[in-house]
């Protein structure tokens, strides 16, 4: 299988538990000649940002599948529902005392601290039309209809590739979407055991170490 792009995760993936950024990975994505979209929980200026520092094209997937850009100075396209998930907040603001993470840039989703258990609250949202996402950093309320997967399938046409040609590299349960649609599917050594069970491949090394593995595996480097 001819890999034509790849779509990778940032926290946890190309950054440490203290977010701290895998220089050698940045060095090898740089090495790259192929479209390289960063896929991520996080907000559209933080994932934009992002990719300029590590050199890689501006096309970002952002808030969990919610947001995507196609250039640094573009329009967001917004494919979430956030009037959902604030409905789905008020139900869990009833039963636990949370936190708001970046409200005032999120487009799509609704972003919380991890300061209930995740099993609780999704007994709470059912019927509500949405997903409760533990991205290992933070809890994230997103439309039901949304997901990393269904947005690189959006960008995969955009571009004119067919999305199966992409490579996915991530370690957290919000990549198995990515998983299930990409090509190939690569967990790092430190991914959630749910992404691991449905990875092709997994890497012997964690965080950014093992995006070198994986992009050497894969022949990119």
């Amino acid at each position: 299988m001819e890999i034509k792009a790849v779509a990778i995760d940032i926290d946890g993936t190309l950054t440490d538990k203290k977010r701290s950024l895998n220089c050698r990975a940045v060095e090898a994505l740089r090495k790259l000649e192929i479209p390289v979209v960063l896929a991520t929980g996080n907000i559209s200026c933080f994932a934009r940002t992002a990719a300029k520092l590590i050199g890689v094209s501006d096309i970002v997937i952002c808030e969990n599948g919610g947001v995507v850009r196609f250039e640094y100075d573009g329009d967001d396209t917004v494919l979430g529902d956030k009037n959902k998930c604030y409905r789905a907040l008020k139900a869990l603001e009833n039963e636990f005392e949370v936190v708001l993470l970046d409200d005032d840039f999120r487009k799509a989703e609704v972003c919380l601290r991890r300061t209930f258990r995740k099993e609780e609250a999704e007994k709470i949202l059912t019927g509500y039309g949405v997903k409760l996402i533990d991205s290992g950093f933070a809890y994230h309320i997103i439309d039901e209809n949304v997901s990393k997967g269904k947005a690189l399938r959006f960008i995969a046409e955009k571009l004119g590739i067919d999305v199966k040609s992409f490579a996915a590299i991530g370690d957290s349960e919000n990549d198995v979407d990515l998983f299930e649609v990409a090509g190939i599917g690569i967990a790092v050594a430190n991914a959630h055991l749910k992404l691991k069970q449905i990875a092709d491949v997994v890497t012997s090394k964690p965080n950014g170490d093992g995006v070198v593995e994986a992009l050497e595996f894969l022949g990119l480097i």
